[in-house]
């Protein structure tokens, strides 16, 4: 581990992985299919949906498939088990509401806390592949105090494509070893190193539901390892 206090004054921006380190994906979904579809099994519809992810981000990444933003990935994955779940009888505007959960994920608890104390010290801003209107309506919806919305959607290129680390860097004309990735994925963090960046990691062993723990073991390499967010601020010290 890093001597906190001099991680604390080298950095100057923290960038945070949103999608399950910020905001609880998978229970926002079980309570609005809850809510409103109560025949389908939330928990394994939000497990689902969440599956296609990593082949969707795929087609974009090998040219498979062009440019695309997440919302529309994310309404492409939904229309494919839609009939899984018995509910190819949907209509359009239903499917539109539905798709449109991802803007309305609660944070975690710590979250908006978290946050108001880190931004007294460092920028914070997203790094995410959700896109700019996504990420805008969530930070509204969850009261994510961010100082700057980066997605994806900047830089035309989803993690873990460098661009979108050197990216953050470049916005804040600022060095490499001076942001901090934040994030609830090894493998995002480890893309992070990679091009140059701090990293902490952020226990978020219920990211996928209570029935489905992660392992959230300390991995070699990180700066610091987290509880949560408000764990990340106290060993910054903010």
């Amino acid at each position: 581990m890093t001597d906190n206090r001099a991680l604390a004054d080298t950095v100057k921006v923290l960038a945070f992985d949103v999608f399950g380190t910020v905001v609880d994906w998978h229970g926002s979904i079980v309570r609005e299919m809850r809510e409103r579809y109560p025949q389908v099994d939330g928990d394994a519809f939000a497990r689902a949906w969440r599956a296609g992810y990593a082949p969707a981000m795929a087609r974009v990444m090998s040219g498979e498939q062009g440019w695309t933003l997440l919302d529309t990935l994310h309404r492409q994955i939904l229309e494919e088990i839609l009939g899984r779940f018995g509910l190819a009888h949907l209509d359009e505007a239903q499917r539109r509401h539905l798709n449109r959960v991802w803007h309305r994920l609660d944070g975690w608890p710590d979250s908006a806390p978290a946050l108001t104390r880190l931004k007294r010290r460092f920028t914070i801003c997203t790094l995410s592949n959700g896109n700019i209107g996504l990420l805008t309506d969530m930070a509204r919806h969850a009261g994510l105090p961010w100082d700057c919305v980066l997605s994806a959607e900047v830089f035309r290129a989803y993690k873990p494509d460098a661009a979108t680390y050197t990216g953050v860097a470049r916005v804040f004309d600022i060095e490499p070893a001076e942001v901090m990735m934040v994030a609830a994925h090894a493998n995002d963090l480890a893309a992070a190193r990679q091009h140059g960046l701090r990293t902490a990691f952020i226990e978020r062993p219920l990211e996928f539901g209570a029935g489905h723990p992660k392992d959230v073991s300390p991995q070699a390499g990180n700066d610091l390892h987290c509880r949560d967010l408000l764990d990340l601020a106290g060993q910054l010290g903010a």
